[in-house]
């Protein structure tokens, strides 16, 4: 293998370039997924059936479809509807949306390992419905789910290379143009998969000594 340092240090302003794009990708990413992970589980906790299956479909539909197949969806299919986002906010929007699914289950899994005698001593007080979301459930159930939050999180960030497939010029976008602009694929290539290691590897030890604190 013939690596040249030359081509690594060419290389990076578009890598740095690449870096940026993708955390950017993954922090907005997951504040979507979060946000509207919550709201779904909220959703299928409502007593009609009539919000609980519609959004029971949507959600499936979304979760067992390919986050590829999605992204070329809102990017060139909704256009057509007089719908249209830049390629970085259509990759943000689609992996927020599609990671929702996934964050709405544990929201569901953590609001139902609250202990039942919470809610009972919230009837007892008269607490109202508000108060006994955000003061009594949702703080235990977060705590809960934090752990199962954050290896999504880093889900997101090992899928952010689909985003090429709509131009999105994210890290392995950017060793893609490089390779395609010098021929030289090693480098840029290797770079790139380094960096995941660096940037994935961390987060996961975050991950897991956040879940042992919040154990302990």
């Amino acid at each position: 293998m013939n690596w040249e340092w030359s081509a690594v240090s060419d290389f990076m302003p578009k890598f740095w370039d690449g870096v940026g794009t993708t955390l950017e990708a993954v922090v907005l990413g997951s504040l979507i997924s979060f946000a509207l992970g919550l709201v779904w589980a909220f959703a299928m906790r409502l007593p009609t059936r009539f919000v609980r299956w519609p959004v029971g479909f949507i959600t499936e539909f979304i979760r067992n479809t390919p986050l590829l197949v999605q992204l070329f969806f809102l990017f060139f299919v909704l256009p057509e509807w007089g719908i249209s986002f830049d390629a970085l906010t259509t990759g943000i929007v689609g992996i927020g949306l599609h990671y929702s699914t996934y964050t709405m289950q544990v929201y569901r899994a953590g609001i139902e390992a609250v202990p039942p005698g919470q809610w009972e001593a919230a009837t007892a007080l008269s607490l109202p419905l508000r108060r006994t979301w955000t003061a009594v459930i949702l703080p235990q159930a977060i705590r809960r789910v934090v752990p199962a939050l954050g290896n999504y999180v880093i889900s997101m960030l090992k899928d952010t290379p689909m985003f090429i497939g709509i131009g999105v010029l994210e890290m392995l976008g950017e060793a893609r143009l490089e390779s395609a602009d010098t021929f030289r694929f090693v480098e840029p290539v290797t770079v790139v998969g380094v960096a995941f290691i660096v940037i994935a590897y961390p987060a996961s030890l975050l991950v897991r000594a956040l879940e042992r604190r919040l154990v302990r």
